[in-house]
């Protein structure tokens, strides 16, 4: 069985899952699917695409972070892997 997820715009390089996903399943919204890397909980984000080191972090169509390394697809976004804005100064190297 497919899970849910939410994606609002479409420049956004994230999707919100709308249920608990356990590593190796399936989630789509409308005509995107992909598996998930990890196991990943309700409300949290989802890479929808390789995101490069430094590059920003959108959902619903606005940023709110950037990536502290390389993120694969399907793998879990949130805190471990990417930083506010506002950190940006010196964070990268």
């Amino acid at each position: 069985m497919k899970k849910r997820m939410l994606i609002m715009d479409p420049d956004d390089n994230v999707g919100i899952l709308l249920e608990d996903v356990a590593k190796g399943e399936t989630v789509t919204f409308e005509d995107t699917d992909l598996k998930a890397k990890e196991a990943i909980v309700f409300a949290h984000k989802m890479a929808l695409r390789d995101i490069p080191k430094g590059e920003d972090i959108i959902k619903y169509g606005e940023i709110i972070g950037y990536s502290l390394q390389e993120i694969k697809k399907g793998q879990w976004v949130h805190i471990h892997n990417i930083d506010d804005v506002r950190g940006r100064e010196g964070r990268l190297s």
